[in-house]
């Protein structure tokens, strides 16, 4: 298979599994504020590009994401 392109093992409804945990922190942040529970205003970064670019079911499969053998931060390509 080519590089950067993924099974569909690997997606579910589209949505690829998170990368590194910090990814997958920031999906549930942006989930959080999606849901009314943390204040728009507080989202930095990523986890606010998110919240603008997905839907609630979206970022709740990113962020439900398997945080083990996971990467803190994902490599540069």
């Amino acid at each position: 298979m080519a590089a950067g392109v993924s099974s569909a093992n690997d997606m579910e409804d589209g949505v690829m599994p998170a990368k590194s945990k910090a990814q997958q922190k920031a999906a549930g942040a942006a989930l959080a504020a999606k849901r009314g529970e943390q204040k728009v205003g507080q989202l930095k970064g990523a986890s606010r590009r998110m919240y603008k670019s997905m839907s609630e079911t979206q970022l709740d499969e990113l962020a439900s994401t398997s945080r083990k053998g996971k990467p803190e931060k994902a490599p540069k390509r």
